[in-house]
Parts: C-alpha cells; sequence; structure tokens
C-alpha cells in the first residue's frame, strides 16, 4: 500500500511541474512610480485590465543587461542598459509573432519575434550610465547590437530602433 501512496505523490509532482511549464495567465506587480511603458495585445500576463504597466523600478526587476555599440546616431560606441526583449515578452506571457513598437510621436514600426532570439535587442533605460530622457531619446529606446552582425547595420534594423518608445502591441 505504500507504493500507492508514492506513486500517487510522484504523479501529482509530475502535474504540478508540467502544469508549471505550460504557463498560464497571470497578475504582474502594479507599477508604484509613473508608467513608462506599456504592453498590449496578445499577452497573458497583466497588472492593469488587458495591459501590463511597468514604471523604471518594474522594468529594471526583470533583469538588467548591456550592449556596446555604435550607433547611426551617435558618433562613438555606446554603453547601453536595460531589458532584454525576450525576457519581456516572456514575462507578459507574449502569444504573438511580432511586436507593433509606438514612440511618444506616434512613429510605428513592427518587429518580429524572430529578432528577439536571433540579436537580443534590448529597451534601453540607460546610456553610458546615465537614464536617457525625452531630448536624448528616452526615457526608453530599442537599440540592437549593431557592431556584432553587419546584417544590423542596415535601414531595416534602423527603422525598429524607436526611440521615446511608449508602448508594445504584441500581435
Amino acid at each position: 500500500m505504500n507504493w500507492v501512496k508514492q506513486f500517487i505523490v510522484g504523479i501529482c509532482l509530475f502535474v504540478g511541474l508540467l502544469a508549471g511549464s505550460v504557463g498560464h495567465a497571470g497578475q504582474l506587480d502594479k507599477p508604484k512610480g509613473k508608467v513608462i511603458l506599456r504592453v498590449d495585445g496578445k499577452i497573458t500576463n497583466t497588472n492593469n485590465g488587458s495591459v501590463a504597466e511597468f514604471d523604471r523600478q518594474g522594468l529594471e526587476a526583470l533583469g538588467m543587461t548591456s550592449i556596446t555599440t555604435k550607433t547611426p546616431w551617435h558618433n562613438n560606441a555606446i554603453k547601453f542598459e536595460g531589458v532584454s526583449l525576450q525576457k519581456l515578452m516572456e514575462v507578459v506571457g507574449a502569444q504573438g509573432t511580432s511586436v507593433k513598437v509606438i514612440a511618444l510621436n506616434d512613429y510605428v514600426a513592427p518587429i518580429p519575434f524572430d529578432d528577439f532570439k536571433r540579436f537580443d535587442p534590448i529597451i534601453a533605460l540607460k546610456r553610458d550610465g546615465e537614464y536617457m530622457t525625452v531630448r536624448d531619446k528616452g526615457p526608453l529606446f530599442i537599440v540592437y547590437p549593431y557592431d556584432k552582425d553587419l546584417q544590423l547595420q542596415n535601414q531595416t534594423y534602423y527603422t525598429r530602433s524607436v526611440w521615446q518608445l511608449r508602448k508594445l502591441t504584441v500581435e
């Protein structure tokens, strides 16, 4: 009879692990500060109705990474620090194939999900250690590692490098 209990416990553990790996809709922590990024569309994890909102602290809590690269908009190589777009999509439970990126001035650019795994662009919050302001392409700027792959040094990826980012819509 003892082996039956062990078997049932084992099955329960297996089902629990399987359910945890599949993922489910959930609630993210609500921002405590000023919201600087909204993510909507085909997402399963939200904190304000059907939208995921992030303040600077919330984005940084996802884990910061950096890219040092030259850009067409700066004279020298710059160190950008921010959140991986791949990581952000995982956190919000993105279920689409692309993201419509929208800037403060309503500039819109689509980015395919393939870019996230292939090139690991980031949503930069800092440039050379300082938080970016609206006057300095901030507060958020999508940056690719342009120096790592010559393919990234063309207009296709430059147009996806949206600065003054305010919203992402998963499609």
